[in-house]
């Protein structure tokens, strides 16, 4: 008997572990929900130091100061004050859900072998039972983009909720943009030997150039046709040209942004975003006239020069949005370390951004950038609910400590397997918060 008992309690346990590693997906919201007196970040600049932000069906029905006469018998009342309110944060040019272990073949799925691939679509290798999304979760990332990546047209991305049990549960906005990797004049090489960047000419870049242009009007071709079989590649292309795809043009050097931004206007694409954009600051002007948003690599990274100051990358981000860009902030590198976005924002309200500007970066920047600023990016009535409430400063990782995380009004579970592995070793050692 004492044996069975001794089972039981094992699988119970085996059982708990397991829920606090694989969360399991929120149910829809159950009722009107409304988050009583916490400081409001609503991602446009302002802030309502006591609020009110109630929310139904997934959606926001009431942002407002907490003076404002509200009958609260409707609602499941939850008090926050003196906690902090954000819209939930977004991450572009993202490989979440795309990839687990980088170093295994078999656990990616981000890329396609050719060259030119607009119709591939990262949307249905979404993976929702990556254990890299609770993590994000668990620091305000609800929200990422899952770009494709390699060969010069890379494919199509989709903005994805970092919840659901499926690609098709996750799926915020289909297909909204094509990725394009515009050729670099200099190739860079890193000499491990010397730890030293040594660059040379690409002999081949006009010849690359000339490949891309050649799609594109391959690609308005095939659009101006009354009758055609359908071409996958060219099908996907036409998105751009009347509006419903955003092309998304990857470079980093100064000369190529002016070459391929104008490019693709010269083939009549409407929307634009240009992503990576180290060398952003020398044509800042342009950017500007072009109204083009701009998606740069992380602050806590080297800039990509010799003779450009160390801070530099912390500093990019006010020096761009004081010159009229607007910036939005990424992640590049391990994949697992995405989960530091606010605190990329937070290096920059460091170095001489606002703070509630450095929100912007992460939150209704990036939803412009990614063309889903109706729904996303700022606490607005008929917006969705997706937002988090925080005990401190969600852009400290000192004061990042979630509360409360909703999805389209579902209440998220915050806790992962690095929390219960934390749970796990602080009983065996006595370690105590």
């Amino acid at each position: 008997m004492k044996r069975l008992i001794y089972i039981l309690a094992l699988q119970l346990l085996g059982m708990g572990m397991a829920q606090a590693q694989v969360p399991v997906p929120a149910p829809e919201q159950p009722g009107p929900i409304l988050l009583k007196g916490g400081f409001a970040h609503l991602g446009n600049g302002q802030v309502i130091e006591n609020s009110l932000i109630g929310f139904d069906k997934g959606k926001l029905t009431l942002v407002a100061a907490a003076s404002t006469s509200v009958d609260e018998g409707g609602y499941t009342v939850v008090d926050v004050s003196g906690k902090h309110i954000y819209p939930g944060f977004i991450i572009p040019n993202s490989q979440l859900g795309l990839v687990e272990v980088s170093s295994v073949r078999a656990m990616t799925d981000n890329s396609e072998r050719g060259s030119i691939n607009p119709n591939v679509r990262s949307l249905v290798a979404y993976n929702t039972d990556s254990e890299h999304l609770p993590t994000m979760r668990f620091n305000g990332i609800l929200v990422a983009e899952a770009t494709p990546s390699g060969g010069r047209i890379s494919g199509t991305s989709s903005v994805m909720e970092l919840e659901g049990w499926n690609w098709e549960d996750a799926c915020h906005t289909a297909d909204m943009a094509i990725h394009m990797n515009w050729p670099a004049r200099m190739s860079r090489r890193f000499d491990f030997n010397t730890f030293t960047v040594s660059t040379a000419p690409n002999k081949d870049y006009d010849k690359q150039v000339a490949e891309l242009k050649t799609h594109f009007s391959d690609a308005i071709s095939y659009g101006n046709m009354a009758k055609m079989e359908t071409n996958l590649k060219m099908e996907a292309m036409q998105g751009l040209f009347d509006g419903s795809k955003i092309l998304m043009i990857h470079t980093n050097a100064a000369k190529e942004m002016v070459e391929s931004i104008r490019m693709a206007q010269d083939h009549g694409v409407k929307r634009i975003t240009l992503v990576g954009g180290a060398d952003a600051l020398m044509v800042a002007d342009f950017l500007k006239e072009n109204d083009i948003p701009l998606i740069i690599p992380p602050t806590h990274s080297l800039p990509n020069r010799t003779d450009q100051a160390i801070d530099l990358p912390y500093e990019l981000p006010h020096l761009l949005t004081e010159a009229g860009v607007q910036v939005s902030l990424s992640h590049t590198g391990m994949l697992a370390n995405s989960r530091n976005l606010p605190f990329y924002a937070g290096t920059a309200a460091a170095y001489g951004m606002d703070k509630e500007e450095a929100l912007k970066t992460i939150t209704s920047n990036t939803a412009r950038a990614l063309g889903v600023e109706d729904r996303l990016g700022t606490l607005e009535t008929g917006k969705d609910a997706t937002l988090f409430v925080s005990e401190g400063d969600a852009l400290d990782i000192r004061g990042n400590h979630l509360l409360h995380a909703f999805i389209s009004g579902k209440e998220v579970v915050l806790p992962n397997k690095q929390q219960a592995l934390y749970e796990r070793y602080s009983n065996k050692y006595g370690h105590k918060k």
